[in-house]
């Protein structure tokens, strides 16, 4: 059975203590997103690690696909709380930037090809500030984050996101490798017939990569 496109991990952090640390760094210089194509308004990143040697705000947060060697960068520094989020995570981090849509702003429909599990890659969202008005679409049903969340979600399916509130909202974006061996997360499952229903189920994500792919079966356990 196909790996379901949302799933919400056990994990989660402290929304007080993710917004003081964005409040260290929210007046520092952050990048417009370079895909302008794929959006209309505001859609700023500021890159907390990046590919390793790169210098300038603007190739620190290139998500690199062919990279495999990335270091933090110098923004990460005072924020302990980030940091210790970052830290929590067992495996291998690779790009980890804060992305912010400012109000009023639109991420068209895209894909972010690769960008999945099934592929030997992983995209977890942590929102850190936002709100009821962000509208995130993937395959054409809303994702509902709250802040201090963390959720894996497969962007190599089309999505799209909406922020039709006031406040600038910022999520915290980390790219990984899938490695061998388990991943537990947790899948959230709605009964639509009531709103009583949250239940979470493990999965198990496991297998040897070969040539950067998944080559044994993703199943439930």
């Amino acid at each position: 059975m196909r790996l379901p496109d949302r799933l919400q991990l056990e994990t989660g952090y402290s929304p007080q203590e993710l917004l003081a640390d964005l409040a260290r760094v929210e007046g520092s210089d952050w990048v417009n997103h370079f895909v302008t194509q794929n959006y209309e308004g505001d859609w700023d990143v500021l890159p907390l690690r990046g590919p390793k040697g790169a210098e300038h705000p603007v190739m620190m947060a290139y998500s690199d696909p062919t990279c495999d060697r990335f270091e933090d960068t110098p923004f990460l520094q005072d924020c302990l709380y980030f940091r210790k989020v970052l830290d929590s995570f067992p495996f291998e981090l690779h790009s980890v930037r804060l992305m912010a849509l400012s109000p009023g702003s639109h991420i068209k429909e895209h894909r972010d090809h690769d960008l999945s599990l099934e592929d030997g890659a992983i995209r977890l969202h942590i929102p850190v500030r936002t709100s009821e008005e962000v509208e995130f679409y993937l395959n054409g049903s809303r994702v509902r984050m709250a802040e201090g969340e963390c959720w894996y979600l497969r962007l190599s399916d089309p999505h799209s996101v909406y922020n039709g509130s006031e406040i600038r909202r910022v999520h915290m974006v980390i790219d990984a490798p899938v490695t061998s061996g388990r991943l537990g997360v947790y899948r959230r499952e709605h009964d639509g017939r009531s709103n009583k229903s949250v239940m979470p189920r493990a999965i198990n994500v496991a297998g040897s990569l070969r040539s950067g792919k998944i080559d044994s079966a993703l199943a439930y356990l």
